[in-house]
């Protein structure tokens, strides 16, 4: 059995002070809403409590998919260096980046090279920059992350994988199905709309997304962005491809699915098909985090 814990939108702060040339900027509509909504709301007690238990858990891989920053400010992303560094060795750490990540025009080039170790392939350790997307073997799992992250006009969160990246993702489903591999895609956006009026927060080109795998087939999605507790489908050559959405990690300590959470994914592999627990960890209206949701599938090898 293969044991994965999957973290998103930790949005680490404080926010450092910004200059007020970097605020003339979408940085402006992001730091006032930092100050007036998230300051106090989204902390970092609550986030080191749910990584604590988060590495109580032993798992065999960490993944994070994306908003480890605020407005992408520079002391920022050295600041999710650090964050990354103490999660655990690029080894045993996977991340993608988010719309926060992507905030401003240019941001893009700090995350590709500061978290380069936790995302390009095994096989390409040296590399200085991410590229995307990209594939890590651990055991009988493959992780292909993709990047999302676009920066947008004020206001709106959306994000666009493009059509490089979806040409690329065709080629590593097809490679990892072939080594008979179970295939997580890591993503920031959900690939489909969670709820009505989420427009201007949707994956732009969702449906190119959605066909590839509709085409090529994965055995797992996992995303964040929405900062809520989900679990949704879409469809792939053989059935329903589980996607997975978790909450901000460091959301407030409330009850129901907006909580403060991160999810466990068992694989274990048999004859025929692939077994996978799905796990969700988090808050529930007290300090203490405890097991929120459970639930169970069987995957087909193809």
């Amino acid at each position: 059995m293969y044991r994965i814990a999957h973290i998103s939108d930790v949005h680490l702060g404080p926010i450092p002070q910004p200059r007020l040339r970097q605020l003339a900027s979408k940085r402006l509509v992001g730091y006032a809403n930092w100050r007036r909504n998230r300051a106090n709301a989204m902390t970092g007690a609550t986030l080191d409590r749910l990584v604590e238990d988060l590495r109580a858990q032993a798992p065999d891989h960490i993944v994070v998919t994306g908003d480890l920053t605020n407005i992408a400010l520079r002391e920022e992303f050295e600041n999710a260096r650090r964050w990354l560094e103490d999660l655990g060795p690029p080894s045993r750490v996977t991340a993608v980046p988010g719309n926060h990540d992507a905030y401003v025009p240019g941001a893009h080039q700090r995350f590709r090279t500061l978290w380069a170790p936790w995302m390009v392939s095994d096989d390409m350790e040296h590399v200085t920059e991410a590229l995307f997307p990209f594939m890590r073997r651990k055991g009988q799992v493959a992780l292909i992350g993709l990047s999302s992250a676009r920066a947008s006009a004020p206001f709106m969160a959306t994000g666009r994988v493009g059509r490089r990246q979806s040409e690329a993702l065709v080629e590593l489903l097809r490679e990892a199905r072939r080594e008979r591999l179970f295939r997580v895609v890591l993503i920031h956006h959900p690939p489909k709309l969670l709820y009505s009026g989420a427009t201007l927060r949707r994956l732009t080109d969702g449906s190119r997304l959605r066909r590839v795998i509709r085409r090529e087939g994965a055995e797992l999605i996992l995303h964040g962005h929405e900062h809520i507790r989900s679990m949704t489908s879409i469809r792939g050559p053989e059935g329903a491809v589980p996607v997975i959405g978790v909450p901000a990690g460091s959301a407030p300590v409330v009850g129901g699915p907006k909580a403060g959470g991160y999810a466990l994914y068992e694989i274990a592999e048999r004859d025929h098909c692939f077994e996978l627990t799905v796990i969700h960890r988090g808050y529930e209206g007290s300090a203490t985090v405890v097991e929120t949701a459970r639930s169970h599938f069987e995957v087909r090898r193809r």
